[in-house]
């Protein structure tokens, strides 16, 4: 059976090399519970929701106006009998033009259907792709989880995840 990779795809209308600054700016569309640099290649961050969800991220590789890639380095989810799904997993932005418009595919390579976490983390990147990401690149207002809230309060009601 071959495994499937999560994928998303937004078109924003917003010039390419505007698109690719400003997914680097997770703060704005994630989360706001993000510490490190998020857009320097070769640094990591640290993302946590209380005790639901921690992971560390790094930028790896970027082409400008063309892609990003960052790696989970460590991650933990409260909700899972595998506490280290994600790790070594890979976020990739892949963009390119459609026209005076940009187009964003976004593929959380590794995270695929047998993952515990799976219907979660679909319906997050979901959400934070095709609603949050598009429209802070095209209005310059994400809906990132605000400090210790947000989406992922939702999806912890949602999902009945442990929220401690």
């Amino acid at each position: 059976m071959e495994k499937k990779d999560f994928t998303t795809s937004i078109i924003v209308n917003k010039d390419i090399s505007s698109a690719f600054k400003l997914i680097k700016n997770f703060r704005a569309w994630w989360s706001e519970e993000i510490e490190g640099d998020t857009e320097k290649l070769g640094e990591a961050f640290l993302y946590h929701y209380k005790d639901v969800h921690l992971c560390k991220i790094k930028l790896i590789d970027e082409v400008p106006d063309k892609i990003l890639i960052y790696q989970v380095i460590d991650n933990e989810f409260n909700f899972t009998k595998d506490k280290t799904e994600w790790i070594n997993t890979k976020l990739i932005f892949d963009l390119s033009t459609e026209g005076d418009k940009t187009k964003i595919v976004f593929t959380h390579k590794g995270l695929v259907p047998e993952y515990e976490c799976y219907n979660v983390c679909h319906d997050a990147w979901t959400s934070y792709i095709q609603v949050s990401l598009k429209n802070f690149i095209e209005t310059g207002r994400g809906k990132p989880n605000g400090k210790e809230g947000g989406l992922n309060a939702e999806l912890v009601e949602k999902w009945g995840l442990p929220n401690k």
